[in-house]
């Protein structure tokens, strides 16, 4: 339960003001229809770190602990380091695809915007790191589900209130804690 906890919060605290918070708010405001954003968001969510948390399991079994140990280290540094860096929408995420109707034109483009994003790459390092996969995969998707859902409903007036240059900061504590944990909690081996 620890990785579907953790997972949850780090990636609902990467997700404020993050790229694909942002397309949640340009979807919501040129569709206006909450519901099959929704469904369109979680759906993209859902394939895309069920993929990443394959990828960090995969990583998990090919690589020793003591590898391992030093990649989730450096990589959860490297994520309190991106944590500080805003995050703009980019033109690819928002193509226009109004022709898959709402739902489908969010699925497609928000897994195109969650490839190599902050969150995708903390679905990796956590299924990596807890050797849990489906609590991983579960605990990012309702991070952002609970990060983006509301924008979708709530819109301009949430974004405008939620201090996002704090939560930022929160989150790179947060990834730099687990970093450092990573690299110097020595790999306890079984003796069984």
């Amino acid at each position: 339960m620890e990785a579907f906890f953790v997972s949850t919060a780090i990636v609902a605290l990467a997700e404020m003001g993050d790229k694909t918070q942002l397309l949640a708010l340009v979807l919501a405001a040129r569709f206006r229809k909450p519901w099959p954003i929704v469904m369109g968001i979680l759906v993209a969510t859902l394939v895309n770190h069920a993929l990443a948390g394959a990828v960090g399991s995969w990583l998990t079994q090919m690589a020793g602990p003591d590898v391992m140990r030093w990649v989730l280290g450096l990589s959860f540094i490297a994520m309190a380091v991106w944590m500080l860096i805003p995050d703009k929408l980019d033109d690819e995420g928002s193509s226009d695809h109004s022709h898959w109707g709402v739902f489908g034109s969010t699925v497609v483009a928000f897994f195109l915007a969650e490839m190599g994003d902050k969150t995708q790459i903390a679905t990796v390092a956590l299924a990596a790191k807890y050797q849990a996969y489906v609590w991983v995969v579960a605990g990012t998707t309702l991070g952002m589900m609970l990060a983006n859902a509301p924008v979708v409903w709530l819109g301009d007036k949430l974004v405008k209130r939620v201090p996002v240059r704090t939560v930022h900061m929160v989150s790179a504590v947060i990834f730099l804690v687990l970093g450092l944990l990573a690299l110097f909690t020595p790999v306890v081996n079984d003796l069984a």
